[in-house]
């Protein structure tokens, strides 16, 4: 169960969703069938409604009969940017910092964030260190700690503005941080060749559970967030306002689905079922387990605002700065209509709900 079987794993599925068909078709009229294609990352599990939503056929219910829906389910989301921009993928879903890139990109294809998918303090921002690393009193000393010591984090990501955000405040300054993938991460850890990094789930409950790393701290201890999004092209949205309204409603109700704790078997079924490399421990502690507070643990694992609420945006404007800072993007803020979440507002009036429409919690 090592991260290079995670990543045959999902190329696999990538490879077996894709459906030609659905980037060839137009967009059709209002209340025509549609074909189109959705796409999530594997391995990042802010992003699992879009597993729940791809098992359960949540979107039947909404969509106009005899639609088509086909999966891109690559390791992580620049292919699914990638894909939006060339109109090969018309719905993904995303973690902060590729949404807010892929909504700067706007000379090449309109694309928004429409909904929220999760807020959270420790999906992508978890800090972990060797197993053989000292006993820390808290996670800031832990984060002190690093001080000349060899880290990494994937560079531009969440995980990296977080890595960063903590060393700044803590004063440390490594002797290298290191610009690696998850997967080097991971071996890295198997040869003692780096002393910590900082990474999400599940990819970080993995390397625990495996012994060859341990936790020690999280965006809980430093009240750093992390958030993943729907986002989807506009010109869908202008040709099929039924089907982006439809969308929305399905996934509302994944959203449901997930924060109900009598569904947290059936939702580990339905992602260990599309990604077997994971144990169904490790896909369980990602979202499920409830880790010691001195380990940066958080009673609320998932928070599910659905909508773009104050806290929200406050992390999006974060975020777009760290990655202005990085060179990430040209520009410092987002567009007004990047963020547009009329359509998610209405679905929730609709349904007489209020965000946040439910939260995971850890046990």
């Amino acid at each position: 169960m090592n991260l290079k079987s995670v990543l045959s794993a999902c190329g696999l599925a990538a490879a077996v969703s894709w459906n030609p068909l659905a980037q060839a078709a137009g967009y059709g009229k209002p209340g025509e069938p549609i074909a189109m294609t959705v796409g999530f990352p594997c391995c990042y599990a802010a992003t699992w409604s879009g597993y729940v939503m791809k098992e359960k056929e949540l979107w039947k219910k909404y969509l106009p009969a005899g639609s088509e829906i086909s999966y891109n389910i690559p390791i992580a989301g620049p292919p699914i940017v990638n894909g939006m921009l060339a109109d090969k993928i018309q719905v993904g879903y995303l973690g902060d910092t590729a949404a807010i890139a892929l909504a700067t990109k706007n000379q090449v294809a309109d694309v928004r964030l429409v909904a929220t998918l999760a807020l959270a303090t420790d999906q992508c921002n978890v800090l972990l260190v060797r197993p053989d690393a000292p006993a820390f009193d808290s996670p800031q000393a832990a984060a002190k700690w690093l001080d000349g010591k060899e880290m990494a984090a994937p560079r531009g990501t969440c995980a990296d503005r977080f890595a960063q955000d903590m060393l700044k405040r803590e004063g440390a300054k490594p002797a290298s941080n290191l610009n690696q993938t998850i997967e080097v991460i991971t071996s890295n850890f198997k040869a003692r060749k780096i002393d910590a990094a900082v990474i999400w789930e599940p990819v970080a409950s993995q390397a625990v559970n495996a012994g060859i790393a341990r936790r020690a701290a999280s965006g809980a201890n430093f009240d750093v967030k992390d958030a993943a999004f729907l986002v989807m092209r506009h010109d869908l949205m202008q040709a099929r306002p039924d089907v982006a309204k439809a969308w929305l409603q399905a996934e509302l109700d994944a959203q449901l689905f997930m924060s109900d704790p009598a569904n947290a078997d059936a939702v580990i079924d339905m992602v260990n079922k599309n990604v077997p490399s994971f144990s169904r421990e490790d896909l369980r502690s990602a979202i499920y387990k409830r880790y010691p507070a001195q380990e940066g643990g958080a009673e609320v694992r998932l928070s599910q605002p659905f909508v773009f609420t104050p806290e929200v945006r406050a992390l999006l404007a974060d975020q777009t700065t760290f990655l202005h800072s990085v060179k990430g993007i040209a520009v410092t803020q987002l567009r007004e209509e990047a963020v547009d979440d009329a359509i998610a507002g209405e679905v929730l009036k609709e349904r007489g709900l209020s965000s946040p429409v439910g939260q995971v919690t850890g046990r």
